[in-house]
């Protein structure tokens, strides 16, 4: 029997690779002559750079001091694989985990880290980039990364704005004079698992502006100068669209990236999927199983899950599902190209037990055997 294992991370707990061999322990329990083939998944957030680090054949991490979203220096981790390509996460220089919930403000984060930890990459010889936005503390429409790469953001007076979103009111030019030359040979890639636009009442600002520190009166100010900002770039640059699915993706990162820099906006899980060739495994197997933490109606809204389902019921493969929980519409996963789903939690227990990683594997592993058992009966 060959299987597929593809199980996004159980965050707060087990990372991808480690919730797949968890209940790659249980399928061999129950079938030890099973030929199993364990994949990464991610979808653009925590845990992509990891995932897809695993694809590679070999590479190291690297670490560089960058300024961290309030201002403040920061160490940033990514990964140099040793065919030039550069794998990181925005969040490691600019991610909300960085910032205390007491000084969360997005009127005065800023992305200015990850335009170093791009510089940092171009100077070790990386022309090819795979970065994954999700989880971000800022909503500066990505005007701190370019101004690290050389894009001067100018106001009235002809003086650098202000780093943060509020920074966006003040912008009346941009001069690209100075902008790195190496970038016209760089290719980026941005895996992202949202597609919300720019502004308006679906934009960035609005609908994850909250989270990140900001009240009702702040969102419609940073909605206002991501507006501002979208009308000046498009002077420069005429293809500029702020509607574009995601580039309201990590506070308009997304924006800048695709209108800036060239960049590609994929969905993070399609992109993993796609470095992790995991067609190729599916193809060859009889049963797919996938799932991560929790499986809700948002799973089916780009999820890697979701992606794993689709790619499996393409060509016709049964899939099984198992999460730390079902939530609210998981039956949508159904429709999606799952078989079953089921939950790992063998009965009550804190939020805080189920997920210790030894429980956690424990449960994948257990769960995993008996779904095997069960379907062997009827093999």
């Amino acid at each position: 029997m060959n299987i597929t294992v593809a199980m996004d991370s159980f965050k707060g707990s087990l990372s991808s690779i480690e919730a797949g061999y968890a209940v790659e322990a249980g399928l061999l329990r129950a079938a030890p002559d099973a030929r199993i083939w364990v994949r990464p998944l991610a979808d653009g957030g925590e845990g992509t750079c990891a995932a897809l680090f695993t694809c590679k054949a070999d590479g190291h991490f690297r670490e560089c001091t960058v300024t961290g979203p309030l201002g403040t220096p920061v160490r940033a981790r990514y990964i140099l694989a040793s065919d030039g390509q550069s794998l990181m996460e925005m969040a490691k220089a600019a991610g909300l985990p960085l910032v205390p919930p007491s000084l969360r403000n997005p009127a005065r984060t800023t992305t200015f880290g990850l335009g170093e930890m791009i510089l940092d990459a171009i100077g070790q010889g990386c022309r090819d980039f795979i970065i994954g936005i999700g989880g971000s503390a800022t909503n500066d429409g990505g005007a701190g990364m370019l101004q690290a790469l050389g894009f001067d953001l100018l106001d009235e007076r002809g003086l650098p704005i202000p780093r943060g979103g509020m920074g966006l009111q003040q912008i009346a030019r941009i001069d690209t004079r100075r902008v790195r030359p190496e970038l016209k040979d760089c290719r980026f890639r941005i895996a992202c698992d949202v597609t919300n636009p720019l502004c308006g009442p679906d934009g960035c600002s609005a609908v994850y502006g909250p989270q990140k520190g900001a009240d009702a009166a702040m969102v419609d100010a940073l909605d206002q100068a991501l507006a501002h900002y979208a009308e000046v770039a498009r002077q420069a640059f005429p293809d500029a669209d702020p509607d574009f699915p995601g580039s309201g993706a990590a506070g308009g990162l997304g924006f800048a990236f695709r209108t800036f820099l060239n960049g590609t906006l994929c969905s993070g899980a399609e992109l993993v999927l796609t470095e992790s060739r995991l067609e190729s495994y599916i193809v060859r197997s009889d049963l797919v199983i996938t799932g991560e933490g929790r499986l809700d109606g948002q799973t089916v809204q780009g999820k890697g899950p979701a992606a794993v389902a689709a790619l499996a019921k393409k060509h016709g493969k049964p899939v099984i599902a198992l999460a730390g929980g079902l939530g609210d519409h998981a039956s949508d996963c159904l429709r999606a190209g799952v078989s079953a789903c089921f939950s790992i939690v063998p009965g009550p227990c804190t939020l805080k037990e189920a997920l210790h990683p030894y429980t956690a594997r424990t449960n994948l592993t257990r769960t995993a055997e008996q779904v095997l058992r069960t379907l062997l009966l009827f093999a």
